[in-house]
């Protein structure tokens, strides 16, 4: 009998799918007899870029996470209003969820992270596993628990993830304080061998020139590259839909890679404290030079954590958009790589998920 697994991945960025996507695959190396249905709102070209494994795809969104102005900055006054209106009516909601569910009939429900679908499963009587770096309860009241209602929808969060058998608390991640059932597990990672060769010949690059990527993530936010230094010997690669218009630039969508693959390839990533980034650049060995993102209570862990790990280092937000980094940039390329990094999460997640599945 093929067995059934439900998984829910938030679409608040690409990095719910950077850490689901390894899980899922190795899971189905193991268990090539489960049935996978995706539910998410990222769309089915996106989820295949991570997600090896057969699936089925429902196109849906089941949180929303923190409504962003874009990569960095939060909006708090649309954030508070989204949250006051989906925990509006929040048993009736559960009741409806838990229905489908039912309808659906998953042998086992695997949320990252939305908490909507745990609490149903929990009233219909389906075992669920969460697993993320981080859960909205503390990401909403760090950012929002000033609001008057936020006691009462962050007990109704901290509900349902604590309904769930398990939830898997990557490395690295927030504390998690408030969970009585978190595991902590090692960190979950994407490896590439470098293609450096292939872009060379690809793009027309000589072999001396340092390649540095700008990667901000899934949530879209152009930097003001035209006022950016030309580096002798650095070549940046940037988003085609910047239209970067300088001889020392390109589009990262003509190298033809994945963006693992392409990220193992360059000598240094220009990013923003996020969980897919940061630990692919570590466990790739590539440098990391990042700008924070103010008022993410996810940031310290994350950051803390590259800091012990990687080769990296921090640029202001104002000197990054004046362009006005060249020093930090210069000494970042010319400090050796850290040791590698183990991405152990995947097998570890794979073989918890695969022990609540009935045989």
């Amino acid at each position: 009998m093929r067995r059934r697994l439900l998984a829910d991945i938030s679409s608040h960025g690409y990095g719910h799918l950077s850490q689901t996507g390894p899980v899922l695959n190795e899971l189905w190396y193991r268990r090539p007899d489960i049935r996978i249905t995706v539910r998410s709102a990222l769309p089915r070209e996106v989820l295949e870029r991570r997600i090896e494994a057969p699936f089925e795809h429902v196109i849906e969104a089941l949180d929303f996470g923190m409504v962003m102005r874009n990569a960095v900055d939060l909006d708090l006054d649309a954030s508070a209003a989204r949250y006051l209106e989906f925990h509006r009516g929040w048993e009736e909601r559960v009741a409806r969820e838990a229905e489908r569910l039912e309808a659906l009939a998953p042998d086992l429900l695997f949320a990252n992270v939305p908490y909507l679908p745990l609490a149903a499963a929990s009233r219909a009587g389906i075992p669920a596993v969460a697993m993320s770096s981080l859960n909205w309860a503390d990401i909403f009241l760090g950012t929002l628990g000033h609001v008057p209602q936020a006691p009462a929808i962050h007990d109704q969060m901290l509900a349902a993830y604590r309904g769930a058998g398990a939830f898997l608390r990557l490395s690295p991640g927030m504390a998690m304080a408030d969970l009585h059932n978190v595991r902590t597990i090692g960190p979950v990672a994407r490896i590439a061998g470098s293609r450096r060769a292939y872009l060379e010949h690809k793009l027309g690059i000589p072999a001396a020139e340092r390649l540095v990527m700008v990667a901000l993530g899934g949530i879209p936010m152009r930097l003001p590259l035209e006022g950016w230094p030309r580096l002798p010997g650095v070549r940046w690669l940037v988003p085609a839909s910047w239209q970067a218009a300088r001889p020392d630039a390109l589009a990262i969508e003509a190298a033809g890679l994945g963006f693992t693959e392409l990220l193992a390839s360059c000598d240094a990533v220009i990013t923003k404290p996020g969980y897919g980034t940061f630990t692919e650049a570590a466990c790739n060995r590539v440098r990391v030079l990042y700008v924070r993102r103010a008022g993410w209570p996810e940031e310290p862990p994350l950051v803390e954590w590259l800091r012990e790990n990687a080769t990296c280092a921090e640029v202001d937000r104002e000197r990054l958009e004046q362009g006005a980094f060249a020093e930090e940039l210069l000494a970042l390329l010319a400090r050796d790589t850290a040791p590698l990094v183990a991405a152990t999460g995947a097998a570890e997640a794979a073989i918890m998920l695969s022990n609540a599945l009935p045989e």
